[in-house]
């Protein structure tokens, strides 16, 4: 298990008080934001965002201000070099990912081709 902040993923302020926030209302401080790419969505591959208190032995785990953020191996080789964001819009709010391997993506962007 990787452990600490690594330096080539990012997540910022907001989106670390928002796995925080998320984690406080489970009650469970050892809650982590999960992040997976799964083949589908309409560009290719889509991002999904899970909170977790499970990690397997070859998770990389990244953290910031006390907010965790677990990827496998395959998926992070999809988002090396990403920030994770958290954004708050008249639309909604919702975690995003500003990923320079994506060569495009959907117009909601939740979902990318490489």
């Amino acid at each position: 298990m990787n452990k600490g902040i690594q330096p080539d993923f990012l997540i910022s302020d907001s989106a670390a008080r928002q796995i925080c926030a998320l984690a406080a209302k489970e009650e469970a401080s050892s809650k982590m934001l999960r992040i997976t790419i799964k083949a589908g969505g309409c560009s290719g591959f889509q991002y999904t965002f899970d909170l977790d208190s499970h990690t397997d032995i070859d998770d990389l785990i990244f953290e910031k201000k006390g907010a965790k953020v677990v990827i496998d191996p395959i998926s992070f080789g999809f988002i090396k070099e990403a920030q994770l964001d958290y954004v708050e819009e008249l639309m909604g709010s919702y975690f995003t990912l500003n990923n320079p391997n994506a060569q495009s993506s959907c117009g909601c962007g939740s979902s990318f081709s490489v």
